[in-house]
């Protein structure tokens, strides 16, 4: 075998290993999608629920196309498979990796894997049992009492998953805040002065991927700005090099 055949073998190898692993994420997020589909409509009346225990009196949802009925639960039934699959997902992904990793970054790795998946689902259900009941309680009393509510249950559907979606990785907040400061990329020292712009962009961000409106910003800008002080409360027991913190002493003094 040449030189060259030889250093192309550990690349197919890895590229198979990455392939077989992809199919089995695949693979197990049609099996819970197979298994979820039967409770298709049972589940979108759970993820209405917080709309419609809000509803006034003969108002309801309702399906502006032919399809919707069909459409919107399927939708849901495969957003869920995947969300239910995140966990197996990205262990498939730590198992194709892992094996580059040295003692120490595996020591650290797996606890980050772990809490960033907790956080991204306590994203969800804060959104789901909290925001939205928050929000469509809002919606809902706010406008024209000759105006007749009934949402279509496509348009509900996209509004709600982009806020699982948006609240899902806002929660990941402080593993990104910790491992920003775990890299040397910054210090908890440096994040604190910049608080007051921290802040902004929280609104800021909340502006842009959630509905236009200041209440749903407010929502999910606060969480953003409290996550964001636990991660510098972590980022705390990283151990700072004396060197760098005097240099950034004497800057700030500057």
């Amino acid at each position: 075998m040449s030189h060259e055949e030889s250093s192309q073998a550990p690349l197919v190898t890895h590229l198979v290993e990455l392939r077989n692993r992809l199919l089995k994420s695949v693979l197990i997020v049609l099996v819970l999608f197979g298994g979820l589909y039967s409770l298709a409509n049972e589940l979108y009346l759970f993820i209405s629920e917080p709309l419609r225990a809000l509803l006034p009196e003969g108002s309801s949802l309702i399906a502006t196309e032919v399809a919707s009925p069909f459409m919107a639960p399927l939708k849901l039934t495969f957003a869920l498979a995947v969300l239910v699959a995140v966990p197996y997902i990205l262990y498939q992904a730590w198992s194709f990796i892992a094996p580059a990793l040295y003692k120490e970054e595996k020591s650290i790795a797996i606890p980050l894997l772990v809490s960033s998946v907790i956080l991204f689902y306590c994203g969800i259900a804060f959104a789901y049992f909290v925001v939205l009941p928050l929000i469509f309680g809002f919606f809902t009393s706010v406008g024209p009492g000759e105006v007749a509510v009934m949402t279509d249950i496509n348009n509900y559907l996209d509004f709600v998953l982009k806020l699982f979606f948006a609240f899902g990785v806002t929660f990941e907040i402080p593993v990104a805040t910790y491992l920003l400061i775990k890299a040397g990329v910054t210090t908890v020292a440096s994040l604190s002065k910049k608080r007051p712009y921290v802040f902004l962009g929280c609104f800021v961000v909340g502006m842009l991927i959630t509905p236009p409106d200041i209440f749903s910003q407010t929502l999910l800008a606060i969480p953003m700005w409290l996550l964001f002080e636990l991660g510098l409360f972590a980022g705390r027991s990283v151990p700072v090099d004396p060197e760098e913190d005097e240099e950034e002493t004497e800057a700030s003094k500057a």
